[in-house]
């Protein structure tokens, strides 16, 4: 029998966001086989349990809102450490999604597969315009080696451009990121270079970046000093302006991110944190999933100084509590004196938000923050390209380099 697999796909693709995952994974398996026993009876099927991994999973909700939750590698972790996550009333249901997951990656190339939740298929790819790279690179220390991709503009002739260091968030790549975010292509109209860290699946299952584990917490150690590794291996071997170095992530990323920023001062001028946590919202996995639901309750000291940082998260975010997003302003603060200024607006694609702006004595601005009415947990303004991403909101990206371009180094 020749299957219809333009029609079996889009019918896939209605139960799933119609939140009928039993009928999906029906249409996807195919009429039910009963396999024989060498004595001719039936086998009753094994269910394989999930194996035990440290990894904090996102998967899609069920309403097509464009949030992603917790997966249950543990099903009553989760149900402890999060709720029940939107639209997540069967424990063992998101490992359902999983597997029609999979099986859809195998159709990336099929249009109807596209939309807030990007490619399902993973890795994007990109177009080079005439004279720009977009390089594999390596580093390595004591802590272990990551690889990285490094874009540089087709305009770089030597003279030393800003540095925007981008973390994906869990389940992702560096290709995937850079399809959804867009920052190539603003390294080229802009002039400015981008790196995208890789986190592999040997660090992290789900490959997403340790912000939860107390070692990858502090300047120096673990993951950290790999990221900040890189950024001093490119500073090096590319003309980089010192003065305009930044890290911005999401989600996983996000919170490493605000980790890197309040760890290194020295190295970054301003940090981005897109639906992130503060640094030290958690020091294991149950108080990451605790942090993920309702914020961290033993986050570590603010910076020193205040730390120019912009935020992005959406009010309904599901799986990383908007108050995390007050927090990492609350961190970067420094318990300083700033006068707020609030404007709010909505963007060409109908998402509605309220935009904070906290500037010091002299009236320059410090703190940015973004909060998105109605927006889930995926970077704001992104391309369907990449996945985690929600096209309907404001340029988190562009509005991201316009922050960071207006906060070069200062002395303190």
């Amino acid at each position: 029998m020749i299957l219809n697999l333009n029609a079996s796909m889009a019918e896939v693709t209605r139960l799933t966001r119609a939140g009928r995952l039993a009928e999906a994974m029906a249409v996807i398996q195919g009429p039910p086989q009963k396999p024989k026993s060498p004595e001719g009876n039936d086998h009753k099927p094994i269910r394989t349990p999930l194996p035990d991994s440290q990894v904090i999973d996102m998967m899609p909700s069920r309403s097509g809102s464009g949030s992603w939750t917790a997966s249950d590698i543990d099903a009553q972790q989760q149900h402890t450490a999060t709720g029940l996550a939107e639209g997540v009333s069967q424990p063992r249901m998101p490992e359902a999604m999983r597997g029609i997951l999979e099986r859809l990656a195998k159709y990336r190339s099929s249009p109807s597969l596209r939309g807030r939740s990007g490619d399902l298929g993973g890795a994007a790819k990109t177009s080079l315009p005439d004279g720009a790279r977009f390089e594999d690179c390596a580093y390595a220390n004591e802590a272990g080696s990551r690889t990285y991709k490094l874009y540089v503009p087709s305009c770089h002739c030597g003279e030393p451009l800003p540095l925007i260091v981008m973390l994906h968030g869990c389940k992702q790549s560096p290709d995937d990121f850079a399809a959804g975010t867009q920052m190539n292509q603003l390294a080229e109209e802009q002039g400015f270079l981008v790196a995208y860290p890789g986190q592999p699946s040997s660090a992290n299952p789900a490959k997403c970046w340790n912000w939860f584990s107390a070692g990858d917490q502090v300047r120096d150690r673990g993951e950290p000093s790999l990221i900040a590794g890189i950024t001093r291996q490119i500073t090096r071997d590319v003309a980089v302006d010192p003065a305009r170095v930044y890290i911005a992530g999401l989600s996983a990323g996000g919170a490493a991110a605000a980790i890197m920023g309040l760890a290194y001062p020295d190295l970054y001028a301003a940090i981005g944190v897109h639906s992130g946590l503060a640094c030290g919202a958690a020091k294991d996995m149950p108080s990451a999933f605790a942090a993920m639901r309702q914020g961290g309750s033993h986050l570590m000291e603010g910076a020193k100084h205040p730390l120019p940082t912009i935020v992005f998260h959406g009010d309904r975010d599901s799986t990383v509590s908007p108050v995390n997003g007050d927090q990492v302003i609350a961190q970067s603060k420094a318990a300083a004196e700033f006068h707020s200024m609030i404007s709010r607006g909505q963007s060409a694609g109908g998402i509605n938000y309220t935009r904070t702006v906290q500037t010091d004595a002299s009236g320059r601005p410090i703190l940015e923050q973004w909060v998105l009415h109605g927006a889930g947990h995926a970077w704001s303004g992104g391309s369907p390209a990449g996945s985690y991403t929600d096209p309907r909101g404001p340029d988190a990206s562009r509005e991201m380099l316009r922050f960071f371009l207006e906060h070069p180094k200062r002395a303190v």
